[in-house]
This record gives structure tokens, C-alpha cells and sequence, in this order.
């Protein structure tokens, strides 16, 4: 790797430029501010220094310049980041004969599944069959070079033979997923229509194979195994062809398939992704949710498509995402509606519904028994209300209910009261499962809100009387005061930096102050409840009652002061 390559590229892109294009950030000084990317944070606590060419996250610790962003950003190594970065800052890449030489083994894995690649794209210009399933499925020769599809005969050894006359080793393709052995190595995609699974950065990191003669025997569609390259788990099909459309359209839809992603492309919705070989899980939201806090589940209309969209849903709504479904009747997949009509597919997404009315639909779709209706209802749709923190859009959801069912809005009330309870109760026990994260969290909050008070106490404010504050953080946390106190001790000079750095050139120290101590008691009061709420222990009622209130009341002032901040930029 020569140096060149990257200074050329951080001389044509700025800490700023990078990182802005990624998340919003609002001027501090010389400095800018936003709230991290890579932890949950009510506070900003993300700082980027153009001057300095890098950022730092006093929440969480992360920090560095525009390839060390990108890369934990956007999941790649140091070279994916590079090939992005040089893409965008349009500097061709050179690499010396020292470099090439030394390859490491994921460098080595990547020329690998690129070559395989290539080898596929040549396959299928070779078998008019595969080119035929093809255009009968819709899909344009322009679509088919955009997203690099090939085909591989029903022949074992023809990707190995290949790649072993391009000099690869067995070693390597074996842990690229490519081939197996038995008592010889054999190919592990036959007879298929191949579809390259990229990374962020566009490098083909796995494939999926499309049986192109069913022969009664083979899976439909086979999958690369995991490898050092691709984990299936935290890897969306499309997402680098995604992933701008995404952040312009600000929502992501995800379908189920290969073909349906493609079709959806080719009808000029691009902001579309798909999961490959898994369902959706927390890390495949967490890489949307970086682009876009709005989704559109748009899966199959059958039992397993409905359950995988609930599933889903539950997850998205759990990492604070706008949730909505996407409804498709008559048995038929994204790619069939392209097929018929790409028209049709865009209806489909401009009707799509939040999952609350979804599910109200479902429920009352089945015509249930008067009785019954009710059961029905906080089983599958209230649960999606309980967590909504906003009143009016509670009100909402319980004004459509009695609308569209005749229950009274009280005793849907009544009801949200319970479940709310509930749900309060096992999101705050799963606390007591990950106690290091929860105190890794408030450790972060007591390191900022410490560090103010050592600040302002060499810096004096007008208008805030240090003591007060001292005072009230020594009541909030009572008898862990002591404790709280020792802990942040050693780090004085250090957080007292932290504080300078961010509160230096701050002209309304005290809002951040006293936002501050509603996040530190709001942390503890999470800690309390889950000491309450652990196995074994009986549970206070009244106590529990009040830490459920009290919950509430600093979740609404937390919410105020950032609808605050919302309104003053707009």
C-alpha cells in the first residue's frame, strides 16, 4: 500500500465532509457535536475537530480520522474503507510490488471471490438457458451487469479447475466458501444462477445460488457458509447499492429474496435491501437504523411471512425505529408485481400502513367473537402501543381502536396501563442480564456530569449555584453517592478536560446541566428497578408504582428538552 494513496484522499476529504455526510452535526466552537453513531446516547457527547482531522465520542471511546469512521460505520476493514473513500474522492488507487506480495488473508480471500466472480459473469453469457430464466423473470441486461449475476454449470470441478490455473490455493478457496472436499475438492455452486453478496464498500464478500434445473434433490437456493469474510447474520443483500437512496429517502424497505431486491431496483426504487439466507435480526436494523430511523417490512403475505414481519417489527420498534408493512395480496412476492407492473409494486409501498394498524386489520380480519375480540387485541396490538412515548400519538392508536371495534377508549386505557407496566418490566429486567452495559452507560453520564461540576466550580456561571446541584445529585443517588463519588475521583483532570473541550465556548451551560441530571437519574432509577424486578425478590408494589412513575416523568422531560433543541434549528 503505498502512503500516497492515502494522503491524496485526505486531502481531498475533510473530517467534516466525511463524517457530516454520515450523521448531523450542529456547531460547539471550533469543534462540531452530535450524538454518536456507535452507542445509544440521549446527550451528545461526539466531537469532531476539523483542525485535527478526527473525532472522539466521550460516551463510548471511539475515535479516530475518516478511514477509522468509515470503517465503523459503515463494518469494514481498513481496505473497504479506502476503496470507498478513494471512490469518493476520486483518487485511483496504487499499490507497490512490496504490498502485493504480502497479502494478508482476507486481501487474499477478496481477490478470490472477485475472480469467482468474474468466472460466473462469464458463465452465464455462455448458456443461453440461464440468460433466458432470466429475461422470463423480468430482469434487463443492464440490471444483470449492475448486480454482476452469473451462472455455473452442473459440473463439479469447473470454479476449482479455474481458479487452481489462476494460481489460487486450495487452502484459500476452501475458506472462501467456494469449494469442499470429500476424498477430491469439488465446487460448492452447481448448475445455478449466482448472485454476489457485497460489502458496504461493493466487494463481493459471498454468493447465492438459484437452482436453474430442479432436479428434486438441491435446496432452491443455496448460500455461501459463513467465512472469514461474510457473516449472514450482520450482511444485507444490496446494501451497497442501497444505501444512498436510503439516506436521500430517509427509509429503508427490506424484502425477502435476491430477485424481489433486484426487481424493486430496476423499477427505480432503490432504497431497497434484502436479508440473505437469515431472518432480520437487532444488527441488521442497527446498520439500517444508521441511515434511516424509517422502515417498510414488505414480506411474504403467508403465515411464515406474516410472523417474520411481526418479529421483525417487535425488533425494530425495540431500537426506537417508525415502523410500517407492507401488505401484499394475492399470494404474490415484490418481484411478480414488478414483473406484471412495476406500478403495482409502488402502490404496494405508498400503502403500506404502521404496524399498529396492520395489526388492527389482521385482528379484525378474522371476525372473532365479541369476546374474544378483546384478548385478541392486547395480545397482538396493544403491545406495539405500550412502548410509544408520545401521548398524542397513543391517543391516536386508542381513538382508532374504539372506532374501528366499539371498545370504549377507557378501557383500552385500562388495559395500556397494564400491559404498560409489563412492558416497562421486561425491558428494565433486561438490564439485570447485561449489568456491565447498563453501568458502562451511567459510567459515561457521571464522567460528563462530573466533569461539568468540576468546571463550574473553576469556572463559575451566572445563574447556577454549584451547591445546589451537588446537593441534589447526593440526594438523587443516595446511598450510591459515596460510591459514585470514588469512582469518577481518579479521573478528575481527565473529565475536567472532557468538559473544557466540550463546554469551553458553551453560552447555555445549564440546560446541558440539567438535561444531564435528568439522563444520570434516569439511569438510576433503571438500575433500581431492575434490582427490584430480579428473580427471587418480592416486589414492592408501591415502590414499584412510584420508580414506574417517576420513569415516565424524566422520559417526558428528556423528550421536552429535545423536542427544544428540534424546534430552535428549525
Amino acid at each position: 500500500m503505498s502512503s500516497t494513496n492515502i494522503e491524496k484522499i485526505k486531502e481531498r476529504l475533510g473530517i467534516e465532509e466525511v463524517v457530516s455526510s454520515y450523521i448531523k452535526l450542529e456547531r460547539a466552537g471550533k469543534n462540531l457535536k452530535g450524538k454518536c453513531p456507535f452507542h445509544n446516547e440521549k446527550t451528545a457527547s461526539f466531537f469532531v475537530s476539523p483542525d485535527r482531522g478526527n473525532y472522539h465520542c466521550f460516551g463510548c471511546g471511539a475515535g479516530g480520522d475518516i478511514f477509522t469512521f468509515v470503517e465503523q460505520f459503515e463494518g469494514l476493514d481498513f481496505m473497504g474503507a479506502l476503496k470507498l473513500l478513494a471512490e469518493r474522492a476520486g483518487v485511483q488507487l496504487q499499490f507497490d510490488e512490496k504490498s502485493q506480495a504480502h497479502k494478508n488473508e482476507k486481501e487474499r480471500l477478496f481477490a478470490i471471490m472477485e475472480e469467482a466472480t468474474k468466472f460466473f459473469e462469464e458463465g452465464l453469457k455462455r448458456y443461453d438457458e440461464a440468460k433466458e430464466y432470466l429475461k422470463k423473470r423480468g430482469v434487463t441486461e443492464e440490471t444483470t451487469k449492475k448486480f454482476r449475476l452469473g451462472y455455473v454449470a452442473p459440473e463439479w470441478r469447473l470454479l476449482y479447475t479455474y481458479l487452481k490455473s489462476k494460481k489460487y490455493i486450495d487452502s484459500d478457496m476452501e475458506k472462501a466458501g467456494l469449494i469442499k472436499k470429500k476424498e477430491n475438492y469439488y465446487d460448492v455452486f452447481r448448475g445455478r444462477i449466482m448472485f454476489p453478496i457485497s460489502d458496504s464498500s461493493g466487494r463481493v464478500i459471498a454468493f447465492s445460488g438459484r437452482i436453474l434445473v430442479d432436479d428434486g434433490k438441491s435446496a432452491k437456493y443455496l448460500n455461501s457458509p459463513d467465512t472469514v469474510l461474510f457473516n449472514k447474520s450482520n450482511v444485507l443483500y444490496g446494501i451497497d447499492k442501497a444505501k444512498q437512496d436510503i439516506r436521500i429517502k430517509n427509509y429503508t424497505i427490506v424484502v425477502e429474496g435476491q430477485m424481489d431486491l433486484i426487481l424493486s431496483h430496476q423499477a427505480g426504487i432503490r432504497n431497497t435491501v434484502a436479508v440473505s439466507g437469515t431472518a432480520l435480526n437487532p444488527d441488521h436494523l442497527g446498520m439500517v437504523k444508521r441511515l434511516s430511523n424509517n422502515i417498510i417490512l414488505a414480506f411474504d403475505s403467508d403465515s411464515a411471512g406474516r410472523k417474520a414481519a411481526t418479529r421483525s417489527a417487535v425488533i425494530a420498534i425495540g431500537l426506537g425505529m417508525d415502523v410500517k408493512i407492507a401488505e401484499i395480496a394475492g399470494g404474490k412476492d415484490p418481484a411478480d408485481l414488478v414483473m406484471e407492473n412495476p406500478e403495482l409494486w409502488k402502490n404496494v409501498l405508498r400503502k403500506s400502513s404502521p404496524v399498529v394498524e396492520w395489526e388492527l386489520n389482521t385482528v379484525l380480519s378474522q371476525k372473532l367473537d365479541p369476546r374474544k375480540l378483546p384478548q385478541a387485541l392486547r395480545d397482538t396490538v396493544l403491545p406495539f402501543i405500550a412502548p410509544m412515548t408520545g401521548a398524542m400519538e397513543k391517543a391516536h392508536y386508542i381513538k382508532l381502536i374504539k372506532e374501528r371495534t366499539g371498545l370504549s377508549e377507557e378501557s383500552v386505557r385500562e388495559d395500556l396501563r397494564k400491559i404498560a407496566v409489563v412492558s416497562d418490566t421486561k425491558s428494565d429486567t433486561k438490564i439485570i442480564e447485561n449489568t456491565q452495559v447498563s453501568r458502562g452507560q451511567r459510567d459515561s453520564i457521571v464522567r460528563r456530569l462530573f466533569g461539568l461540576i468540576y468546571f463550574l466550580e473553576k469556572n463559575p456561571a451566572s445563574g447556577i449555584d454549584i451547591e445546589d446541584y451537588k446537593n441534589s445529585i447526593k440526594a438523587i443517588s443516595t446511598d450510591k453517592y459515596e460510591e459514585i463519588v470514588k469512582s469518577v475521583a481518579p479521573y478528575k483532570d481527565e473529565v475536567l478536560l472532557e468538559a473544557e473541550i466540550i463546554y469551553g465556548s458553551n453560552k447555555d451551560i445549564k440546560k446541558d446541566l440539567d438535561e444531564l441530571m435528568l439522563n444520570f437519574e434516569s439511569d438510576l432509577v433503571r438500575e433500581e428497578f431492575a434490582e427490584i424486578m430480579k428473580p427471587g425478590v418480592a416486589v414492592d408494589e408501591d415502590k414499584l408504582g412510584r420508580l414506574i412513575k417517576r420513569k415516565k416523568e424524566i422520559e417526558n422531560n428528556i423528550n421536552f428538552y429535545e423536542k427544544n433543541k428540534k424546534s430552535k434549528k428549525e
